[in-house]
């Protein structure tokens, strides 16, 4: 059985697809599923509930942005399987499902619950009975494109990598796992690379005001977030590059996670300061012993000689490290930064299928693009061929 509800939790329509054993039921209203799917445990940070809260309240009243989120169930018993917090969008007339991402949710994952699938067999018939109901929907659905998912939950197989149908992301993930000793895992790192942070926590601290600080405030917080538009808008101007995260839309879903997350926790604003002056900021997202780094500022060329982003970095993982953390996630981009703290990189796949005879280019042309990136040389050689950019790594 499909059924698609409004925002209002009211009935809107009802088919008949017992398919595989999965009941999935489409949603357009976050909290009513929150409501519904008590038990929300995250196998990354992105999965959180205060994350989606944040996302679906900036989003869900955008131009063009339908919320659709998927739950769905084992039919037999009513377990909960999983939980796809999804979007609906138009592109180029084609309507794309996709999850509740537009370039800001690093890995996008199912929620899963006590009857996800384990093993390839159910995940296919769990993805048939997804299928059946979006294109049942009363609202076209042309393509489902899933992007920068984990191979791996935490130790638990992802039911969307079960099935076979994915291929090679073009972005991956960063992460440090630094054990229980701080000082030692600091020692692997290159002997420049660590004499390079000593030399630049002293040259910051020669002025007696400079300080590092975790801001605990909400109000603070948010201060310091507003400046983090600014020097991050600078910078990327002064690269000119687009630039989407200061937009209203995007501030706003910012703005929602720091205003409701600092105070447990959740959302974590550290800064570095000389006086009243922020030399640089760092915005990120925790877990238990995980956190994950999504914005990072500085005020520019006037403190490059203490290289003040690498030194934010550096300062939050040991203080954080202290208070539990275990793994530092840089997220996606494979800058050169990242490569000096010794990340090791995580693989991500994309998944596409066609959901109605428009959506078939599409997902041919998906299948073609990700078996391109298995020969990277190809790939490469291609992207320069049709004037593409390669990804860009800053120093």
């Amino acid at each position: 059985m499909t059924v698609l509800t409004t925002s209002a939790g009211q009935l809107a329509a009802r088919s008949t697809s017992r398919a595989a054993g999965f009941r999935v039921e489409l949603l357009r209203d976050w909290k009513q599923v929150l409501a519904r799917w008590h038990d929300i445990s995250p196998f990354t940070p992105f999965q959180h509930p205060q994350w989606y809260d944040a996302w679906y309240a900036a989003f869900a009243g955008a131009e063009g942005i339908e919320p659709l989120i998927a739950v769905v169930t084992d039919t037999s018993t009513g377990e909960p399987a999983v939980l796809l917090p999804l979007i609906r969008r138009e592109q180029d007339n084609i309507a794309i499902v996709e999850f509740a991402d537009l370039d800001l949710t690093d890995y996008n994952a199912p929620i899963l619950g006590s009857a996800a699938p384990c093993d390839a067999r159910a995940a296919r018939m769990l993805w048939r009975s997804l299928l059946s109901a979006l294109r049942r929907m009363p609202e076209k659905a042309d393509l489902i494109r899933l992007r920068k998912v984990p191979v791996d939950l935490d130790g638990r197989p992802n039911p969307l990598a079960l099935l076979g149908a994915g291929g090679p992301c073009a972005l991956n993930g960063n992460l440090v796992t630094s054990g229980e000793d701080y000082d030692a895992w600091r020692h692997t790192l290159g002997r420049t690379v660590r004499k390079e942070l000593e030399r630049n926590w002293r040259v910051f601290t020669r002025d007696p005001a400079a300080s590092f600080a975790i801001i605990t405030d909400t109000s603070e917080a948010l201060r310091i977030l507003s400046i983090t538009e600014v020097q991050q808008g600078e910078r990327m101007q002064s690269l000119g590059l687009n630039y989407i995260l200061n937009d209203e839309t995007c501030a706003a879903f910012y703005r929602n996670l720091v205003r409701d997350g600092v105070g447990n926790g959740y959302a974590l604003v550290s800064v570095l300061t000389v006086g009243d002056e922020v030399v640089a900021t760092l915005l990120g997202i925790r877990t238990g012993s995980r956190y994950v780094m999504i914005r990072i500022s500085n005020a520019g060329e006037k403190w490059s000689n203490c290289s003040p982003g690498r030194l934010i970095i550096e300062r939050t993982m040991a203080a954080l490290h202290r208070d539990g953390v275990r793994e530092f996630d840089f997220s996606v981009g494979n800058y050169a930064y990242k490569r000096r703290f010794g990340v090791t990189r995580l693989p991500l796949i994309d998944i596409s299928a066609a959901l109605s005879w428009r959506g078939w280019p599409y997902a041919l042309r998906d299948r073609v693009v990700r078996a391109l990136r298995n020969y990277p040389r190809l790939d490469a050689w291609l992207r320069h061929a049709l004037g593409k950019p390669l990804s860009r790594e800053e120093n």
